[in-house]
């Protein structure tokens, strides 16, 4: 799923309590993983609240809501941001990133990052992200998505893909995992 799909989802736990509402998604690991999310309150006028979640407490992101076990494993916000800056993330934003192929050839810019939740919801994977295409793909200026290997190299400007991941962009969400393992497949040497 596409990371601004989650922004605005409520926070319920298992009883049923709507305790708040993402407002940001947090990585980590150097963009690697989902770390958390910030939060804001339920409410037209609710602004952001002093509280985080960290993904670990989180006990499923389904498409209408994020579950926890209780409104007891919210945390302090810094705390949340500084274990994911732990954890090898800069915290920093990707989206207008431009990405780039390890041999220079620029292929988009970020709008949106994909992530993928593991079956049992003990991590949320960053695997792609959707970019605008630039001139150096037959569909620029159209949206694409564009899957990452395991590791990325990032800085502030710029993310940086294997050359390979141009034979694996595509437009369909419904069919993009397949392509992401087969791309990272093919990183390993398989088939």
């Amino acid at each position: 799923m596409r990371t601004s799909e989650i922004e605005g989802r409520p926070v319920v736990t298992y009883q049923g309590e709507d305790v708040a509402q993402v407002k940001d998604v947090v990585f980590a690991a150097a963009g690697g993983r989902v770390g958390g999310f910030t939060l804001a309150g339920r409410g037209l006028f609710a602004g952001p609240r002093k509280e985080a979640l960290a993904w670990e407490s989180v006990a499923a992101l389904g498409a209408e809501a994020v579950m926890v076990e209780s409104q007891d494993v919210l945390e302090a916000r810094d705390a949340v941001l500084e274990k994911s800056a732990r954890s090898g993330g800069s915290g920093g934003d990707v989206l207008g990133s431009r990405v780039l192929t390890d041999s220079g050839t620029e292929l988009g810019t970020v709008v949106d990052v994909v992530v993928q939740v593991a079956d049992d919801s003990s991590s949320c994977e960053v695997v792609g992200y959707e970019i605008a295409a630039a001139e150096a793909l037959e569909s620029k200026g159209k949206r694409l998505l564009i899957p990452l290997p395991s590791t990325i190299s990032a800085s502030q400007e710029y993310l940086v893909v294997p050359d390979g991941a141009r034979d694996f962009v595509g437009n369909d969400l419904a069919g993009f995992g397949a392509a992401v393992e087969a791309f990272r497949r093919g990183l390993e040497g398989g088939a």
